[in-house]
């Protein structure tokens, strides 16, 4: 009876795994369907510029209110007016220090009695100095830490409880290409955008495991994106990976949502070129790596 179990939960796995396979396949020709977001509330951290601005303004297009949060007081407010210029009490901009689990829960108790229940919550919010480990000090790297990993987890403890309460909700992780491959000049950079990639795993498998199937995760891995972040690309075949617009990458990230995606790369080929070359020695992917010549060079802040 116990072998008869098994043989019978394997042959459910096998069948799972070519379903999986054929829709994936299905998929590659078929475009995914894309969900509605006009009932949703949007809550993006790091609005203030770059990814996080656009991300604002486009998803302000698809849904019923956008919540706005930066630590930049002016910039967030200029934000939500613009937005509330074209659609009048669309946009409520927040003005919150992430890394800080009091003033998060703060935050949180501000949105639900003024806003209502946030059912997609973006992490934005992140910096990316670029210089050699050595030349970091602690204050520094502590500060990586706090803003690109740890704001995540005071969000989650924030607004994840009411997604749960609903059994509906969508979290986005805003990681990067530097959390799927280590580069140089961006150590601590590194090591946060790849626990931003674990945070985003294990919760998701969490969830999971305790019957949260409405709850959507989408990790995002741009490569470069002309933000001000990266003021010294290095890109040795530009055609092939562009240094590219936040705005187009907004507009990605939001299809990524619609879609459910659980991962996207920006470029989207960037993912699937590095689960390829995983496969083969470890040297064969250091020199394509070389080859591509693409990364940062070292700046002052």
């Amino acid at each position: 009876m116990k072998w008869s179990g098994v043989n019978a939960e394997l042959l459910l796995l096998l069948i799972k795994s070519v379903y999986n396979i054929g829709e994936s396949i299905y998929y590659m020709f078929e475009p995914l369907p894309e969900k509605s977001l006009a009932d949703d509330i949007v809550l993006i951290t790091g609005t203030g510029h770059g990814i996080g601005k656009c991300l604002t303004m486009q998803f302000a297009d698809w849904c019923a209110k956008v919540v706005c949060v930066d630590i930049n007081a002016q910039s967030n407010a200029d934000i939500a007016k613009e937005i509330n210029s074209k659609w009048k009490g669309k946009a409520v901009a927040y003005t919150c220090d992430v890394t800080t689990l009091d003033k998060v829960r703060e935050l949180g108790e501000k949105v639900k009695s003024e806003v209502g229940t946030v059912t997609i919550l973006v992490n934005n919010a992140g910096i990316m100095p670029c210089k050699p480990l050595e030349a970091h000090d602690e204050a520094t790297i502590k500060k990586i830490f706090d803003i690109n990993v740890f704001a995540n987890f005071w969000m989650l403890d924030t607004f994840l409880p009411g997604m749960k309460a609903m059994n509906k909700g969508h979290l986005v992780f805003l990681s990067s290409m530097a959390g799927i491959i280590g580069l140089k000049n961006l150590v601590p950079y590194c090591a946060s955008k790849f626990a931003v990639r674990g945070l985003a795993e294990g919760m998701m498998d969490e969830c999971r495991d305790d019957g949260f199937t409405n709850i959507h995760f989408t990790s995002i891995f741009p490569h470069m994106v002309d933000t001000g972040l990266c003021k010294k690309p290095v890109i040795r075949f530009p055609s092939l990976l562009p240094l590219v617009t936040a705005e187009s990458t907004a507009k990605e990230i939001i299809t990524a949502v619609r879609k459910n995606l659980f991962e996207h790369s920006i470029p989207r080929s960037l993912l699937t070129f590095n689960n390829v070359f995983r496969c083969y020695p470890y040297k064969m992917a250091l020199d394509f790596k070389d080859f591509m010549g693409s990364g940062v060079d070292a700046h002052d802040d």
